[in-house]
């Protein structure tokens, strides 16, 4: 059983070495896209390395779900999120923080639920059932 002081000390030295940032920027409340610099192809590695670092498996998708706001999806209209595109990123995204986003669903504010926070949250459910 990890707490949750261990599983951010892992996600934190797990981002630094992916992203080149420095441990004081990895913070639960930044977003990786906007306050790390992550690319999307970055997320690979993230993935990548969190599977090594904490002995798991995570699914294609799972921690970051794929074409949730392709225009195709069905839940974005007008550049906004859907309530049912909403009730979809609470269903694959039980770990973000999806009632902010709620707030103002604009598909550009979709990269602000990629938090740290997220990830360990997500991991803590992982590691300890």
């Amino acid at each position: 059983m990890a707490t949750s002081e261990e599983v951010f000390e892992k996600v934190q030295e797990t981002l630094v070495d992916a992203l080149g940032v420095d441990d004081d920027e990895v913070t639960r409340e930044a977003t990786l896209i906007g306050d790390l610099g992550a690319e999307s192809i970055d997320f690979l590695d993230i993935i990548f390395r969190l599977e090594k670092n904490f002995d798991i498996k995570i699914p294609r998708g799972e921690l970051f779900p794929e074409n949730l706001a392709a225009a195709d999806s069905g839940f974005v209209e007008d550049g906004v999120v859907t309530d049912k595109g909403i009730a979809e990123l609470r269903a694959r995204m039980p770990h973000a923080d999806v009632d902010s986003f709620a707030d103002d669903p604009k598909v550009e504010n979709i990269q602000e639920l990629f938090t740290v926070d997220m990830i360990c949250k997500f991991l803590e459910s992982k590691v300890n059932g």
